[in-house]
């Protein structure tokens, strides 16, 4: 019985040995820019708590509108550097769209 043990003691850390830089060799590495959005400033977003109404009247009609969607409802106005979230008719988040 012991003979077994350390047979699979010896084979567990052999695998772990062979397979440990295989995985490392398909490891992705991915960068992201930090500040890559420093130069658009964050005042001429949708603040937090701002209603439908006075997003349309500050930046215009979307390019495209989804939902209200779930419980409470959610949607979403797409501009075109930016998406703004509410919560029924009030501003929840706005996002930076990437640049490109």
């Amino acid at each position: 019985m012991r003979k077994y043990r350390t047979l699979l003691g010896a084979l567990t850390v052999g695998s772990a040995l062979i397979f440990t830089p295989v995985a490392s060799a398909l490891a992705e590495e991915v960068r992201v820019p930090v500040g890559s959005q420093a130069d658009r400033k964050q005042a001429d977003l949708p603040r937090h708590g701002a209603t439908q109404a006075s997003v349309r009247a500050a930046w215009g009609a979307p390019m495209e509108i989804q939902g209200p969607v779930g419980q409470p409802p959610i949607s979403q106005w797409h501009y075109q550097t930016f998406v703004v979230y509410f919560e029924g008719d009030r501003v929840i988040h706005t996002v930076l769209k990437p640049n490109r």
